[in-house]
């Protein structure tokens, strides 16, 4: 049995966004139904939004794969995505050197 009621469309929230939502709710009070009155998020939305902000105020850090949403965490992501890029360019390196260096030799 299936419903005839048309389901609302996707709504894109952006980092910035979710993190006021957040301090909406952690900061200024406000309850989940007034933040998905305001932004027509859905309530699962509001509540992971709530959830992570608070984990993150706390310390912990944003499971991988999820964005964060305070500037800490955000900038730590960053610096992590920058050292695997590093290191991944490391490893390249070292096979091109390698396989160079066993080419130089076979010409001598």
């Amino acid at each position: 049995m299936t419903s005839n009621t048309p389901r609302k469309p996707r709504t894109t929230f952006t980092i910035e966004q979710r993190l006021e939502y957040a301090k909406l709710m952690v900061n200024e009070g406000y309850t989940n139904r007034q933040v998905r009155e305001i932004s027509g998020a859905g309530e699962t939305a509001v509540s992971r939004w709530k959830q992570q902000y608070l984990q993150e105020i706390n310390g912990v850090e944003p499971v991988a794969g999820k964005k964060a949403l305070t500037p800490e965490n955000q900038r730590i992501q960053e610096l992590e995505k920058q050292l695997w890029r590093a290191q991944r360019d490391n490893e390249i390196l070292k096979k091109a050197t390698a396989f160079f260096v066993r080419e130089n030799s076979k010409l001598r």
